[in-house]
């Protein structure tokens, strides 16, 4: 079989699946068009104007147009289009802002943070860095109080808030007050809200985070890459604030930027400042409300109890079963994610809630009347499902490898399963007219 051959499955599978994933989404053809031009073929290792390969005269101008298009949306001063992606975007925030050994404080991977924000050991923020994790409250949101004290206690020398699968709004306005309290820069990584932060459906980070970090493939749909800003109180407090943030993009942590992706990033903005694109960012929160709703009219318990913004978490913890749902989702042709729960009661491998989100079906033209349809779909499948609980006791690995095995053998193989496979693929015809 053909790259070509495979690349048209994956286009109808895409095409005749629900995409539920809140990180992924669906670009314009426009962007696809950028990311697939000659701009591949150019090496351009350094930045505009001071590049080390000749023939970067027009590459120059595709960057300075991503750049000023990037702080005309976000309103700050400072943009780096040149990351390959979130986590060495963050990789390279660290590295500008801090020494090796020195203590940053973050949201825990348990409780929706992100890798990149100091998870432990594995990473290279709890490598090289003395990290600090907070986590939630019994409501499932940050818990302020815990921040303010660990930062308190620990000083750290940087702050980072965001999420990959917290559902509620992000409150930068608090978080910059405990990191004047203590000194500390704050970082914004709005990766999974920055569409909805231009759209005016978010809090906006700019007036209160020294540094904001986003990829450009979420809710910002445009192609995979990612862009670091510094904001004015981020170089009022200290003036070379971008130069560092560009030296340790490069050469600190990448060689030449991918041109072709920063012209997809370029065009993506440009469609970002429309009314449209506004108009959009407020359906996936119209969304995101009306299949959390659906879900909770089933009897599907969520963290927290709901979402905020464009995604949710189903919390399964009564039985353990995320990653069999998730697996029963995908073979039905609902695509999700396994994650965990606050207080996880089983395991990281095999967790007990499912992430989903709207913004790939919002830029499909899905509305709230969809949003119900698929509710009843998860639903229902969570109910065939629910006869694969996990065994309790946390030792029993073995115990668990099993359950997850017939549930999988069984999701291949289960009619209904099946038929709303083709409910789904007669649900994705009618939609795309």
């Amino acid at each position: 079989m053909t790259v070509q051959e495979l690349i048209a499955r994956e286009c109808e599978r895409q095409q005749t699946t629900i995409q539920l994933i809140p990180s992924e989404n669906f670009t314009s053809p426009e962007v696809m068009a950028a990311v697939g031009s000659c701009l591949m073929n150019k090496y351009s290792e350094g930045y505009s104007g001071r590049r080390y390969y000749e023939g970067n005269e027009i590459i120059d101008e595709i960057e300075t147009l991503a750049i000023e298009r990037a702080k005309k949306l976000f309103k700050v001063p400072y943009a780096n289009v040149q990351p390959y992606s979130g986590s060495p975007a963050n990789a390279a925030i660290e590295m500008a802002l801090l020494q090796p050994g020195d203590t940053m404080l973050g949201l825990r991977l348990s409780s929706g943070g992100h890798l990149t924000h100091g998870h432990p050991k594995v990473t290279f923020g709890g490598t090289f860095f003395n990290t600090v994790q907070f986590g939630l409250n019994a409501d499932a949101r940050i818990d302020l109080d815990e921040v303010r004290r660990l930062a308190q206690e620990h000083k750290p020398k940087l702050i980072i808030i965001g999420n990959t699968a917290y559902p509620f709004e992000l409150h930068f306005e608090e978080f910059a007050k405990i990191a004047d309290e203590v000194g500390a820069w704050l970082v914004a990584d709005i990766s999974h809200v920055a569409g909805l932060v231009v759209a005016g459906e978010h809090p906006d980070p700019v007036p209160y985070a020294h540094v904001v970090m986003t990829t450009t493939h979420k809710t910002l749909r445009g192609p995979r890459g990612a862009m670091i800003m510094v904001t004015q109180k981020g170089l009022d407090r200290d003036p070379d604030l971008g130069n560092k943030i560009d030296k340790a993009v490069f050469p600190g942590m990448q060689g030449g930027p991918h041109n072709n992706t920063t012209a997809g990033i370029a065009v993506a903005l440009e469609q970002a400042a429309t009314p449209e694109f506004a108009q959009y960012a407020k359906q996936i929160r119209l969304n995101a409300k009306s299949l959390a709703a659906g879900l909770q009219k089933n009897g599907l318990k969520l963290v927290g109890g709901g979402t905020e913004t464009h995604l949710m978490i189903l919390d399964l913890s009564a039985w353990g079963g995320g990653t069999q749902l998730a697996y029963a989702m995908a073979q039905a042709g609902l695509y999700a994610n396994k994650n965990t729960v606050p207080n996880e009661p089983y395991s990281p491998f095999y967790p007990s809630g499912v992430r989903m989100g709207t913004p790939a079906v919002t830029s499909r033209g899905m509305q709230e009347k969809e949003m119900q349809q698929i509710a009843d779909w998860i639903a229902e499948i969570e109910k065939l499902t629910r006869q694969f609980a996990l065994p309790s006791d946390k030792a029993d690995k073995d115990g668990r490898r099993e359950v997850i095995k017939v549930a999988k053998q069984w999701a291949r193989q289960e009619p209904r399963l099946q038929e709303i496979r083709r409910e789904v693929i007669e649900f994705c015809i009618r939609v795309r007219g």
